[in-house]
């Protein structure tokens, strides 16, 4: 079984869809991300909403907010690579290319990041993932690359610690490109939902829409169902006569599944037909616990 995101995000009433779904908002410089939570928050008339990765206010692009209930799904969106395009600026003459290419190497794979100073987190060395480092084009001193990066790596002071051994170095701009699955790229129709990317402008004028001419064509097209969860974790769908014990926290076991199965330990997302259950754990292979469910 699978299940059609698209028609989801038709059929759903936009109250549900509001309260169970994610706008990828093309964050602009200048406002915190906690200050494009609250915002949108507000004009949906949510008791909360969340993002997935943090932004720096200068940083701008793709921030998914969690609307309503799928912020409990949060955590299993955050653990994904993210993909950013910048330009570092070096700080002396004379860099070659050879010399440059040289030191990026040494970036790559696994490395020890102490986080900057203004952080949120605690300040020590942490493991983190370059996946890739690719200059895209050089003026001069300055360096517009693209990098993809496991979750929590600091870009600012990744472009810090290149430039040590190259007489210094700084980031200069930053723009996030793609986080978990969520991404930018063109607006139209014929990308899925994930791929649409939103500015607050647009969301202002879907909002007037709904609210004003009761039309929420725009509102409804920029929201993708929390379903997609289905994307990011493996699926089970159980059977729909052990509903009322499933949503009252039962353990799952093979013989209430219809389709998909799991291995012992691995954390997979549960539904009755189209309508999310929860999110489970496997404790062998025969069955599961619930780490929470929805009523």
């Amino acid at each position: 079984m699978k299940l059609d995101i698209t028609k989801i995000q038709k059929d759903k009433p936009i109250t549900e869809l509001i309260n169970f779904g994610i706008i990828n908002i093309d964050k602009p410089s200048g406002p915190t991300s906690f200050w494009v939570d609250n915002y949108v928050r507000k004009a949906l008339g949510l008791t909360k909403v969340s993002h997935a990765g943090t932004l720096d206010p200068k940083v701008t692009g793709v921030l998914p907010l969690m609307l309503g209930r799928t912020c409990k799904l949060l955590g299993y969106f955050m653990g994904h690579n993210k993909t950013y395009v910048g330009v570092m600026r070096l700080h002396a003459d004379g860099v070659t290319e050879e010399r440059l290419d040289e030191e990026i190497k040494k970036f790559l794979g696994v490395i020890n990041q102490m986080p900057p100073v203004k952080s949120r987190v605690k300040r020590q060395l942490r493991e983190r993932e370059i996946v890739c480092f690719k200059v895209l084009e050089r003026k001069d001193k300055d360096i517009l690359f693209e990098t993809e990066v496991q979750a929590g790596t600091y870009i600012r002071k990744l472009c810090d610690d290149m430039g040590v051994n190259l007489g210094g170095a700084h980031m200069l701009e930053l723009r996030r490109t793609k986080a978990s699955i969520f991404e930018e790229g063109e607006k139209n129709n014929n990308l899925k939902a994930t791929s649409k990317i939103f500015t607050l402008y647009q969301f202002d004028e879907a909002v007037k829409e709904w609210k004003e001419k009761n039309n929420d064509k725009l509102l409804r097209a920029m929201i993708t169902p929390g379903e997609v969860i289905t994307q990011v974790l493996p699926t089970v769908f159980a059977k729909n006569e052990y509903q009322k014990q499933l949503r009252t926290g039962k353990r799952l076991n093979n013989e209430m599944v219809v389709s998909g199965k799991w291995d012992k330990e691995e954390v997979f997302c549960a539904f009755i037909k189209e309508s999310f259950l929860g999110i489970y754990e496997g404790q062998s292979k025969e069955e599961a616990r619930a780490r929470f469910v929805w009523n």
